[in-house]
């Protein structure tokens, strides 16, 4: 072990990364911008993160869902999915619904090389996820955390884009539920990070087939006006 490495590490409460996972974390691709691409040639990894509870500050990652969405189409080929090892004092309620046994949790990846093989799988991507500010808080954190690694990948709410493209269905504030029942999408599964991952892609393709027929066909545009709509709904609740 290079002893540089182990020094580094004091003081951070993480285990020092091997050589391997310090040069694989090297070659990770830098982030990309909301640009001017058309929406079709955007690379987008939809997350969703199964966690112990709400709290940004204290609770933790215990699996990770994504799936690829790529040309307009869901590429069910290439789907991540991992459970990160956690030894648990206490079983919360949110592990219950998650339905994670402690011996998956036992016997899942080490949480730093679930979070690098992750972001291996991410690239260059966009992040879309529900709610997107709760999963960007607690995949940045652990990231910081687990890899000294600092997240500045854009991400994209699709609880926004949600109620903004499709103001018609009057579900905002909705739920993930409530945006699939709207679509009458067929969802048997949820609470499980990989479903959860396919249910909001599905809902994020239908939202980018709405924009483009609204003239929004890449991310530079959506982008803005998701900030318009979100200064428009906060003047709406200031001036209740």
């Amino acid at each position: 072990m290079n002893p540089f490495a182990f020094l580094s590490s004091l003081g951070t409460g993480r285990p020092p990364l091997d050589d391997g996972q310090r040069r694989r974390l090297r070659r990770l691709p830098t982030a990309p911008h909301l640009d001017s691409r058309p929406l079709h040639a955007q690379r987008f990894v939809v997350l969703d993160l199964e966690t112990t509870g709400l709290n940004v500050n204290r609770d933790i990652v215990l699996s990770i869902g994504a799936v690829l969405v790529e040309d307009d189409a869901i590429d069910l080929a290439h789907q991540f999915e991992c459970t990160l090892q956690r030894r648990l004092k206490t079983v919360t309620e949110s592990v219950l619904i998650h339905g994670i046994a402690p011996s998956a949790l036992a016997g899942g990846t080490a949480p730093a090389e679930a979070l690098l093989q992750f972001m291996e799988y991410a690239s260059d991507c966009v992040f879309l996820a529900f709610h997107a500010p709760f999963d960007q808080r607690m995949l940045g954190r652990a990231l910081k955390d687990e890899l000294g690694y600092t997240l500045r990948h854009p991400f994209l709410d699709v609880a926004d884009l949600a109620p903004m493209l499709f103001p018609e269905a009057l579900v905002h504030p909705g739920g993930l539920d409530q945006w699939i029942e709207y679509f009458r999408l067929d969802m048997p599964q949820r609470h499980h990070a990989s479903a959860d991952a396919l249910a909001t892609a599905e809902i994020a393709l239908i939202l980018f087939n709405r924009a483009r027929r609204m003239g929004l066909d890449n991310l530079h545009e959506l982008g803005q006006r998701v900030g318009r709509w979100h200064r428009a709904q906060r003047a709406a609740r200031h001036s209740i």
